[in-house]
């Protein structure tokens, strides 16, 4: 159970500014109880005191006070447990009165010190029990017995604050493990919130940036030629207003998927490989030339997931050439098969001419990044050579 041999603690626990902490109920009625066996077993001692012959008058009395101050000291035995403990073994030598503050010094040595500590004081008291049956004989008792119901005595005492410990130090170990479970509870549910949360955001990125981006394009193409053709102008505003419809839809999807906390594909369909045309037919009305080569061996069997990553990375880096390089050419290329991977290449080339400023930004490569790694793939993207820019991503394709 992990329990430590070396604990050191005395409770009750320091309060503010080094004070011992305020003792509830339960630690009264222990300290009475321990107060009240001292007094008990040092009453027994002032018995064999009256049944001494020729003892001083004068030692009888001193040895009363200090078994009188020695169970006072009861009181104290928490906060001071080994110096309570080695003061009352050395007084009970000589004194009889406080035997039984030396008892309870022990027990309590026992609950809040390791056990060499104990083994110690216990042994001084084994080893000086003939001594003080020499000083004080007791006429019922011979000094074997004596020797060996101070053992039994000091086993017992020994044994019962050891178990006392124990099963205080079992408790707090649960304590401490059901604290530590809590807050390992509190932790996967907010870390599970937060990967929530920047799935939602990656979704909303995924779905939204590339209509907007769409619609963002159309905009500023009439913005920056007003003297366009109408029908270049009224195809244009149709673009506008069926990308600002599916910007939309897709938003109230992806705001009931909050509001009922179902992320089940029966809530939300997720696009797959096969999407990928209508995806490429929506750019190509968009006004981007585009050109698919995709050589995959078998791309009915590409499986759910694989072909969703395919899909978000592709739209991602159209959405990225329509606003980089507007008009400009669009390779996408895809590769692959079952055990070795499929490979996707999307590049564009360079504009024509100037670019219009378009709001971004920059974390939609790092999703896509981010996205590989979590399929167990890589992405790397960067200019090309002869112009433009490229993006090349593996991903992992079991047999």
């Amino acid at each position: 159970m992990g329990i430590r041999a070396d604990h050191h603690r005395t409770p009750p626990a320091p309060g503010p500014g080094g004070r011992p902490a305020r003792r509830g109920p339960r630690d009264w009625a222990a300290d009475f109880a321990c107060f009240a066996v001292a007094v008990v077993i040092g009453l027994t001692g002032l018995d064999v005191l009256r049944q001494h012959p020729g003892l001083p008058a004068g030692v009888a009395v001193a040895d009363q006070v200090v078994g009188a101050l020695a169970c006072a000291a009861v009181w104290v035995r928490r906060r001071y447990p080994l110096g309570f403990a080695v003061a009352t073994a050395v007084v009970a030598v000589v004194a009889q009165t406080a035997g039984g503050a030396a008892v309870v010094a022990l027990f309590t040595l026992a609950v809040h010190r390791p056990f060499r500590q104990v083994a110690w004081v216990a042994a001084f008291s084994l080893a000086t029990a003939p001594l003080t049956f020499w000083l004080y004989p007791d006429p019922t008792l011979n000094m074997l017995a004596a020797v060996v119901f101070a053992a039994v005595l000091l086993s017992a005492t020994v044994g019962w604050g050891m178990y006392v410990r124990s099963r205080r130090l079992l408790l707090e170990s649960l304590r401490e493990r059901a604290r530590r479970a809590e807050a390992e509870a509190e932790l996967r549910a907010a870390q599970a919130q937060r990967l929530a949360r920047e799935a939602i955001a990656r979704e909303m990125h995924d779905v939204l940036a590339h209509r907007l981006t769409l619609l963002s394009v159309h905009a500023g193409a009439l913005e920056f030629r007003p003297d366009a053709p109408t029908a270049e102008i009224a195809r244009a505003a149709g673009v506008i207003r069926d990308s600002a419809h599916d910007a939309l839809q897709d938003l109230r999807a992806i705001i009931g998927v909050l509001r009922t906390g179902d992320d089940t594909d029966g809530a939300r369909p997720q696009p797959t490989l096969d999407a990928l045309g209508d995806l490429l037919d929506e750019a190509r009305e968009g006004g981007t030339p585009l050109t698919l080569d995709r050589r995959v061996t078998d791309p009915a069997e590409v499986p759910p997931a694989l072909g969703r990553t395919v899909y978000r990375i592709v739209q991602e880096c159209l959405t990225n050439a329509r606003k980089h390089a507007p008009g400009a050419p669009v390779t996408v290329t895809l590769t692959g098969g079952p055990g070795e991977g499929l490979s996707v290449e999307v590049a564009n080339s360079a504009p024509a001419g100037p670019v219009p400023p378009v709001p971004g930004s920059g974390q939609g490569l790092i999703g896509l990044t981010e996205r590989a790694a979590l399929a167990g793939g890589r992405l790397t993207h960067g200019p090309r050579p002869e112009g433009g820019f490229r993006v090349t991503a593996w991903l992992p394709w079991a047999p």
